[in-house]
């Protein structure tokens, strides 16, 4: 895949962390992106706001906005471990996998499994992993791609290298496939572009962040994080649908993130995309 093929987007995330320190909405959201040069967007159940079961209205938005929906992110109180949510879990999935359809070649991404409960470690990957293959089953029969993506935040049952080798067993890669984050992959892994290549036809599509050597977020370009590297990885797997999507948690993000978005975008250009 070409660099000029390559198509970068923006997650919503940068704003959900701030809580109740955003007051702003879905359409905010849009137009920060679309003012900030980006081509695509992750918005996530948290910040879908009046567009929750308006798929059409949100496509219009988007389309007035010149936007595409990459992919749509969920999580769930349950952390996808508790055996007694999943079919809970499974009618979430269901609900942003129809949203998820409206838009042609958006995914549907479960967040990281989470430690939310007591109970053997090892039952949970099972549980998490069952959850990740019924809800990829709901989105072969909608034809909507469904993909995990492991994080590092607090209780992650998904965040070294041995948990990624744990889950990526129990996974059936024709119905989940993967969305890489780097800056999550660097806080745990010792080698961050071997698990890269190690599932690289898991990859459906990545997202780009920084982190200095300590782990604590940085703007992109200002950490450790070797991007060429990485999008030289990705872009060769035979799954990735081309869409490098940023995502910003760092303090300076926090103070504006509209500006530090549109900063990362400008970053993505020096690297030539």
């Amino acid at each position: 895949m070409t660099a000029r093929s390559l198509k970068v987007g923006c997650q919503t995330f940068t704003w959900e962390m701030l809580g109740d320190r955003f007051a702003g909405g879905p359409d905010d959201l849009v137009r920060a992106i679309s003012d900030g040069g980006y081509s695509g967007i992750e918005i996530t159940d948290t910040m879908i706001g009046r567009y929750a079961g308006k798929p059409v209205e949100f496509a219009t938005t988007l389309k007035q906005a010149g936007l595409t929906l990459v992919s749509f992110a969920f999580g769930s109180d349950s952390g996808f471990t508790v055996r007694e949510e999943i079919d809970a879990d499974l009618e979430s999935a269901r609900r942003w996998i129809d949203f998820a359809a409206n838009f042609p070649g958006a995914l549907v991404s479960m967040g990281s499994a989470t430690v939310v409960s007591d109970g053997p470690r090892e039952e949970k990957f099972a549980i998490a992993a069952e959850a990740y293959n019924r809800a990829g089953e709901v989105g072969r029969k909608a034809d909507v791609q469904v993909a995990v993506h492991p994080s590092s935040h607090h209780n992650t049952l998904l965040y070294d290298r041995p948990d990624y080798d744990r889950i990526f067993g129990l996974l059936d890669p024709s119905l989940v496939g993967w969305v890489p984050d780097t800056g999550h992959i660097l806080r745990g892994h010792a080698d961050m572009l071997d698990t890269l290549r190690t599932y690289r036809d898991r990859i459906r599509y990545l997202h780009l962040k920084d982190v200095d050597a300590a782990g604590t977020w940085a703007m992109l370009g200002k950490g450790i994080c070797d991007t060429p590297a990485v999008i030289d990885i990705v872009a060769a797997a035979p799954h990735f649908n081309g869409w490098l999507v940023l995502e910003e948690e760092s303090e300076t993000a926090a103070a504006d993130p509209a500006k530090a978005v549109k900063v990362n975008r400008e970053t993505m250009r020096g690297y030539g995309y």
